[in-house]
């Protein structure tokens, strides 16, 4: 998957059909995986942990920190195993990537499109009620 995402760019980014910032204080975003299933059924996407969305659209750091990491990421590749949450996991170690930015890190997750014999990626062993297609900023049954 091309690199949809450069760390020097931060402060012009938005949300977008390709772009999904989630907050991940406290652990895993329960929403996560609707945006992995959906950017996997479309056209792939960049999600970003430790960011959030202001009002106006600019985006700002949350404040997770390296001790944060370890558990985030352990969490994370627990989770796409597990096929009763996730149908297939077609991340690779190397599409995730951890940056500074100022205090705070944010980890990147580069989740690239499913191949046609390998969709729907859907979540919840539900692949009726629970697979996703993304459309603008949302993800949609």
């Amino acid at each position: 998957m091309q690199k949809l995402f450069d760390i020097s760019k931060f402060d012009s980014y938005k949300e977008g059909n390709r772009l999904e910032v989630k907050k991940a204080r406290g652990g895993l975003p329960v929403s996560l995986w609707d945006t992995y299933s959906s950017f996997a059924n479309c056209y792939g996407g960049v999600i970003i942990l430790g960011v959030v969305e202001n009002a106006d659209g600019s985006w700002r750091t949350t404040g997770l920190k390296r001790t944060d990491e370890r558990k985030l990421l352990k969490s994370f590749w627990d989770t796409i195993n597990d096929r009763k949450k996730v149908s297939l996991n077609i991340i690779s170690e190397d599409a995730v990537e951890i940056y500074e930015q100022g205090e705070d890190i944010i980890i990147v997750i580069y989740v690239p499109m499913a191949r046609r014999e390998e969709k729907p990626i859907y979540i919840n062993d539900d692949m009726f009620g629970n697979t996703f297609r993304r459309n603008h900023e949302g993800d949609y049954h």
